[in-house]
C-alpha cells in the first residue's frame, strides 16, 4: 500500500486553491493512492491522465485533476507518492 507525502512547496501550493477545488484534489489523491499499483498507473497513462515528464533530473509524473496538475514522484523502497507541486494547468510547466 502506498502512502502520500507533500513537499513544503506543494503544501504552500494547496493553500492558494479554493476550498471546493481543494476538497476535490484531496479526494482524488486519496483515491489515487488507494488504487495505486503498476497496472492502475499504466491504465491512467493510456488514457492520458498520467504522463511521465521529460527533461527532469528526477523521474517525475504529472497527474491531471480537472484543470489542476499534480506533479508526483514514486519512491518504491518507501512506498510513498511524494507530491512535488500542485497548480492550475496554466502554471504547471513553468
Amino acid at each position: 500500500m502506498y502512502s502520500i507525502a507533500f513537499t513544503k512547496p506543494a503544501k504552500k501550493d494547496l493553500k492558494h486553491i479554493n476550498k471546493a477545488h481543494l476538497a476535490f484534489i484531496k479526494r482524488s489523491l486519496v483515491e489515487f493512492v488507494e488504487h495505486f499499483d503498476d497496472a492502475y498507473e499504466r491504465r491512467l497513462m493510456q488514457t492520458g491522465k498520467i504522463k511521465k515528464l521529460q527533461g527532469q533530473k528526477e523521474v517525475l509524473y504529472r497527474l491531471k485533476l480537472r484543470s489542476y496538475r499534480v506533479v508526483y514522484q514514486k519512491q518504491n523502497e518507501k512506498l510513498i507518492i511524494l507530491v512535488v507541486h500542485v497548480t492550475s494547468r496554466e502554471g504547471a510547466y513553468k
